[in-house]
């Protein structure tokens, strides 16, 4: 083959994948899907009971979801924790006589603790997720990644519908965690593996 003829054959190519691309790239004649993604995001953000569908999602990521009263709050934490090594945030509103509270403790320290207690901002319906902006009764960050176990108590009234709704209640200017049920991980051959990067059991204490 002379390297004229082989020039000629690369363009060829060169054009076929081209053709391809640019077809891929045109506008398609079939009805977009857009419509229908919208409509579904619509029913979820005007859901009638936006706390139903929470613990839902929140139990689908495999958390453990209670709800509980009021003035039961405190004996539903001490149950979680029962026998633990705990540590919780310097505002946290429930008084926990066994549990450290946070004092700065170094990653290797926070590793010694078995359980953390947080409140939260706010909770998302739609996706299952709570976020913690890391206020008084949250805590710094460090000690909802490094024990082993989460219990996190949020009131009905932070469960907003969806995702823009929760952006609405927070503050652009605080960190924030986004948490979708326990911490896992899959390889390349969908393996799951929990605890990985925060904590492998997250309890939820929803106060009505």
């Amino acid at each position: 083959m002379t390297s004229s003829e082989s020039s000629v054959g690369g363009t060829g190519a060169r054009e076929e994948i081209l053709g391809r691309v640019r077809a891929a790239l045109a506008p398609s004649k079939e009805k977009p899907r857009s419509r229908q993604i919208s409509r579904a995001y619509r029913d979820v953000a005007t859901h009638p009971d936006p706390v139903s569908l929470f613990v839902e999602r929140v139990t689908d990521y495999q958390a453990t979801v209670r709800l509980v009263s009021a003035i039961g709050v405190a004996d539903a934490i001490a149950a979680e924790v029962e026998g633990m090594h705990c540590i919780v945030p310097v505002d946290l509103p429930w008084d926990l006589s066994n549990a450290d509270v946070d004092e700065l403790q170094t990653a290797n320290e926070l590793d010694t603790y078995d359980a953390v207690v947080t409140g939260a901002q706010v909770g998302i319906a739609e996706t299952g997720t709570i976020v913690l902006d890391h206020q008084g009764d949250q805590g710094r960050r460090a000690i909802t990644l490094v024990p082993d176990r989460h219990i996190c108590v949020i009131r009905t009234d932070q469960i907003v519908a969806g995702v823009p709704e929760a952006i609405a209640e927070l503050n652009p200017q605080r960190a924030q965690t986004w948490i979708s049920g326990p911490s896992a991980t899959s390889d390349i051959e969908l393996t799951r593996v929990e605890g990985v990067h925060g904590p492998r059991k997250l309890v939820v204490l929803v106060v009505y």
